[in-house]
């Protein structure tokens, strides 16, 4: 009986690995077949979220407000005031007078106000009429307001508006007294989802 005896040099040559331009190439492969299965899957996602020709990029800035216990507050652009609408002074901020805050739209589209809250409470907006001294009816306790350029003349919309670039004073009629020097939170909310968040310290003056 004849046996075979390879040397350790021709066992090792019976057992070769694939070459490697091979390898490579089969890895390229598997990755193109890869990347097209994923693509197959994905496109219904971004045909849905393509972006809009219309920028959602929201940018509020406070200004300042005004919270002073004074019968006269003043407005975003410093000359026009409004009489009465501060209250009395008498060393409080009571559910019947006004708290201002300037606002600016930073942003390159309208902003609509959702949600406004001041000290914790929701403040429902009112449209139109004419800035009334404190405890009037426009606006009313509970209620906000929005003044843009016309001096006492508030803003006419379904809802509070802010065009691209403008500055604006929210007038805030207070539903309930604050003492003075206490900060309060003023909180913005928009219909995009925008929040911003300013402490406003009753009392003061600022901006």
């Amino acid at each position: 009986m004849n046996t075979t005896t390879l040397k350790p040099k021709e066992l090792k040559s019976n057992h070769r690995a694939v070459a490697p331009v091979i390898a490579t190439l089969l890895m390229v492969a598997i990755a193109v077949v890869g990347g097209t299965i994923i693509f197959v899957f994905s496109q219904g996602f971004f045909s849905s979220s393509q972006i809009s020709g219309t920028p959602t990029i929201e940018a509020i800035k406070v200004l300042g407000y005004d919270g002073r216990d004074a019968v006269t507050l003043q407005a975003h652009d410093g000359a026009v005031t409004f009489t009465g609408s501060g209250g009395l002074q008498d060393g409080a901020k009571q559910a019947d007078e006004r708290v201002a805050v300037y606002l600016k739209n930073d942003s390159v589209q309208k902003i609509s106000i959702a949600e406004l809250r001041f000290a914790g409470n929701i403040y429902n907006f009112t449209s139109g009429g004419t800035l009334d001294a404190a405890g009037g009816s426009s606006p009313a306790i509970g209620e906000f307001a929005v003044l843009t350029d016309t001096p006492s003349t508030l803003l006419t919309a379904s809802a509070g508006e802010l065009q691209p670039g403008e500055i604006a004073t929210i007038i805030i009629a207070l539903d309930e007294n604050i003492k003075i020097g206490r900060d309060s939170q003023f909180k913005l909310t928009t219909t995009n989802g925008a929040v911003i968040v300013h402490t406003v310290n009753i009392g003061q003056q600022s901006g």
